[in-house]
């Protein structure tokens, strides 16, 4: 079997933890930000664990992190 090759694009942006979840961090936060709440840049900070939904296809674009 050939290896295969890592999406340098969502290697940027996910990582994995221990137990095999993969984190993601949140949108929204670049830019455009005086119309934004304190209490929503603050929250949008944190980041999240990717939905089951989408855990499939996104633990394919980085099959060896």
């Amino acid at each position: 079997m050939p290896k295969i090759k890592t999406n340098s694009g969502a290697a940027k942006r996910f990582k994995k933890t221990g137990s095999g979840k993969i984190k993601r961090s949140s949108a929204f936060t670049s830019h455009i930000l005086t119309s934004k709440t304190r209490k929503r840049k603050r929250n949008l900070r944190q980041g999240g664990i990717v939905d089951a939904a989408d855990h499939k296809n996104i633990a394919k674009l980085i099959p060896y992190m």
